[in-house]
């Protein structure tokens, strides 16, 4: 089996298959034109300028085409990219899609089967309706998206993959502490991201949507909420309902991180730091897979630009 993208080291010739996650048509200072891309496997990503691109080159090299990809693997500001020296455009009727596309390191078979365990531990009645509704109205959607556009499980699967990881959290924190409502918690641990399906496209070059844009995923699935809650006769103004409504426009924490309301629960105060500890997790992780033992890792953006280092 061929290399991939995460198994090369700085300084050393990579050869191989990827498809093109991201292609943009600049203009370099001096003039002359490039094509900034990303490349892009089961493994990873890395991105990479084309230069002396044409307006041809430009059509040629599309997101989601898959090419042969020649060139050296170097640094730039500490973050790892590829020196193009070829690039040559495939036949995509003749290679397995699958091999080029990030995902889930997770079935989806085996996420569907528990996630139905996991609904049976929402002992409300008002919670389980809603979440199953939505569960039942989105499917698809939800174990197809990615959680994030870039930060963390930013993949097919990704908000399944993660919701369920905070589930497990959930799970755990909620034995460790008997005073938390198990049953709000995970909840909303399961509805806390749902937004997403709507905030991003679901493609390749993941995207935010016009209404991901204007509104964003708390107010997102806010609103889905209120629409389960309405469609299957549940009074918006009972206690279970408000308490599970905060859960969700409280998860992000602070008001500049886009939360309307600060925690009051504990529920929701744990549900905010499981949700950063899985994506911080993530995003450490993501970055060590592209680091040398011995060396720091690129600066995470999501992290406060911070580096890590990778021990042995």
């Amino acid at each position: 089996m061929g290399k991939h993208i995460i198994d090369f080291n700085n300084g050393e010739t990579m050869s191989l298959e990827v498809i093109i996650k991201r292609s943009d048509f600049r203009l370099a200072k001096n003039g002359k034109n490039f094509l900034s891309l990303v490349f892009e496997d089961k493994s990873g990503q890395i991105p990479g300028k084309y230069w002396d691109a044409s307006e041809d080159d430009a059509k040629k090299y599309h997101v989601g085409a898959i090419v042969q990809l020649e060139g050296r693997r170097d640094l730039y500001q500490g973050k790892p990219q590829v020196n193009i020296t070829r690039l040559g455009l495939l036949d995509a009727e003749t290679v397995d899609m699958s091999q080029f596309v990030q995902t889930a390191p997770m079935k989806r078979a085996d996420m569907e089967n528990e996630f139905e365990d996991v609904f049976l531990q929402i002992t409300n009645g008002a919670w389980n309706r809603i979440v199953r509704y939505l569960f039942k109205k989105y499917h698809d959607q939800f174990f197809t998206s990615a959680a994030a556009k870039s930060n963390h499980h930013d993949f097919q699967g990704g908000l399944a993959f993660h919701t369920l990881s905070m589930v497990r959290m959930a799970e755990k924190i909620s034995d460790l502490y008997p005073q938390i409502n198990r049953a709000l918690l995970i909840a909303g641990a399961c509805l806390h991201d749902f937004g997403k399906i709507i905030e991003l496209t679901d493609s390749l070059d993941i995207e935010y949507t016009f209404e991901g844009n204007m509104l964003g995923h708390i107010t997102i699935v806010d609103e889905e909420i209120v629409k389960a809650a309405t469609d299957l006769d549940i009074s918006l103004e009972s206690e279970d309902m408000i308490l599970l409504r905060h859960m969700i426009l409280s998860h992000h924490g602070l008001l500049e991180y886009g939360s309307p309301e600060r925690p009051k629960l504990l529920e929701a105060e744990v549900l905010h730091n499981i949700d950063m500890m899985d994506a911080s997790i993530n995003m450490i992780t993501k970055a060590l897979d592209k680091t040398e033992e011995g060396k720091f890792t690129e600066r995470i953006f999501g992290l406060d630009n911070r580096s890590f280092y990778k021990h042995s």
